[in-house]
């Protein structure tokens, strides 16, 4: 992998510059890609954006800007995108600045002032040939200025392509298709791709493949219609079975595990929110998250359910004569050093038992980790 470091001035980054909404801003010439196409990320606040050309009119350096040179020759934007856009914003108008003392606007810059504003000198690290791997590890390396970018933008810009242009543009932008279809079930930034990064993870692991993996296999791909098209199975099946409002639960979960594991369950989905509305009410319950995976496969250990306290414990532990009352113990009438017992429900929680004092007693991890709930 190649990494040519180049000088770019102002005066070639704002020539070309287009800003075309949500089919994305393009400057140096026409030929980088400043903010690609339905990409969304987090915009600068005017103070900010006044903060990099106050930094210019110094003449001070602005840290480190990368690039990636695309199959067309063309590049994209890895890291300063914000600069980019407070450096372009200021050569269109948006803002004046408080330059050398004077209020001023690019237009009203004295003709010297404009000079050096021109003729500033940006440093740019452009990233050449090379495999994925290589550039996800260096992208990775050199994430440490400004915005960091997440592991899922880093992933757009090395498999950048038609397959993840379309995909931005079902899951990137505000209030895109993808966030309307899950609204109160999923809660992910959409626009700094983490709601993309689902996604991905649930179509790949369907196939038994990493992100990175999914990316690669299919970054030439005219289109993203697997990827959606699976979004909307595991979406029309969560929709169709917990039919609550429970935001606080759905939030958390998996849908893609979900579903892999139980889209061919018999559910009735009525049953399903009775059930589900009862279990938000038991106090013995710690983990209410975990009640939406207990009501499909029944596994208690979802549920966080309360356990004894060391005092009830050692309270139940003397009263018992430091001796395990399981039935056909193997360690029957032998005195056991409280650390070699476990505080355990008389009567289940499964069949009504709580956690109080009349509900327990000691057993050894012999006795209670062979025990049924009977």
């Amino acid at each position: 992998m190649r990494i040519e470091p180049i000088k770019v001035k102002i005066a070639d980054l704002v020539d070309g510059y287009r800003d075309s909404d949500e089919e994305g801003i393009v400057g140096y010439h026409g030929k980088l890609d400043i903010r690609p196409k339905y990409q969304r990320e987090f915009v600068y606040s005017e103070k900010q954006e006044k903060a990099v050309i106050d930094t210019i009119s110094k003449n001070y350096p602005l840290n480190v800007m990368y690039w990636v040179e695309k199959e067309d020759g063309t590049y994209e934007v890895m890291d300063g995108q914000q600069r980019t856009l407070s450096i372009c914003h200021y050569y269109w108008g948006a803002y004046a600045v408080n330059w050398k003392g004077n209020l001023w606007g690019y237009s009203n810059l004295p003709e010297a002032e404009r000079e050096q504003f021109l003729n500033y000198e940006l440093d740019v690290y452009i990233c050449k040939d090379g495999t994925d791997v290589e550039k996800l590890e260096w992208f990775q390396v050199i994430n440490i200025a400004g915005e960091e970018l997440t592991n899922q933008e880093i992933r757009n810009a090395v498999f950048a392509g038609s397959w993840v242009t379309d995909a931005k543009r079902y899951f990137s932008r505000r209030n895109s298709a993808a966030q309307r279809i899950s609204d109160g079930y999923i809660s992910k930034q959409w626009i700094r791709q983490a709601g993309l990064e689902m996604a991905i993870e649930w179509v790949a692991k369907r196939d038994g493949l990493t992100i990175d993996e999914y990316m690669r296999r299919h970054q030439h791909d005219s289109d993203c219609s697997d990827l959606w098209t699976y979004f909307n199975l595991v979406m029309t099946w969560v929709k169709m079975k917990f039919i609550g409002k429970h935001a606080n639960l759905y939030t958390a979960t998996d849908w893609g595990e979900m579903y892999r594991k139980h889209k061919d369950d018999e559910i009735d989905a009525k049953k399903l929110e009775a059930w589900i509305s009862d279990l938000l009410k038991d106090g013995e319950i710690t983990n209410k998250k975990g009640i939406l995976w207990y009501v499909l496969d029944n596994n208690e250990q979802h549920l966080g359910l309360r356990a004894f306290d060391e005092k009830t414990a050692l309270e139940v532990y003397e009263e018992q004569g430091h001796k395990c009352v399981g039935v056909n113990c193997p360690e029957h009438g032998r005195e056991l050093d409280f650390s070699e017992m476990e505080a355990d429900h008389i009567v289940p929680w499964s069949k009504g038992g709580k956690t109080v004092k009349e509900n327990c007693q000691m057993l050894c991890r012999h006795c209670n980790r062979t025990k049924s709930n009977k």
